[in-house]
């Protein structure tokens, strides 16, 4: 669903063996939305000082140092999502009825908040549009 290409920006080489990978990944004929949707991150910018990339939409990170990771994984998300025709949402769902345990079976449930006080939940999950449908039309309310 998504290339994400991690380039040591720090290697004297590093522009060519961006190219490299580009030719390489070309030559396996690969979806053109694959390369339109490719993460660019440079890694090791604690290497250098005061890095700002120039390419359009790169991610300067440090790995060693955790530098700039959250914004990747959000970017890798964000992407995903795209990617995939999901999308992230909260429902609220009453616990004493079928609506947990079908979006259990229909989507990624990510975190379950429990509202004891009126046997409810706030669920967060990642569904697709047709499973939201579904959703909608079993459960109304």
């Amino acid at each position: 669903d998504l290339i994400v290409h991690v380039r040591d920006i720090t290697h004297p080489e590093t522009n060519l063996q961006k190219a490299t990978v580009l030719s390489v990944l070309k030559n396996l004929n690969l979806p053109s939305r694959l390369f339109d949707s490719m993460v660019e991150v440079h890694n090791k910018v604690d290497l250098i000082e005061r890095y700002k990339p120039t390419e359009e939409n790169a991610l300067a990170i440090s790995a060693l140092h955790g530098h700039g990771l959250e914004e990747l994984k959000e970017e890798i998300e964000k992407k995903i999502l795209i990617a995939t025709g999901k999308k992230i949402l909260t429902v609220n769902v009453n616990l004493e009825g079928p609506q947990l345990s079908w979006l259990y079976k229909e989507a990624t449930v990510q975190e379950v908040e429990v509202m004891p006080e009126d046997g409810t939940a706030r669920v967060k999950v990642i569904i697709g549009n047709s499973a939201f449908g579904r959703y909608k039309s079993l459960f109304p309310n």
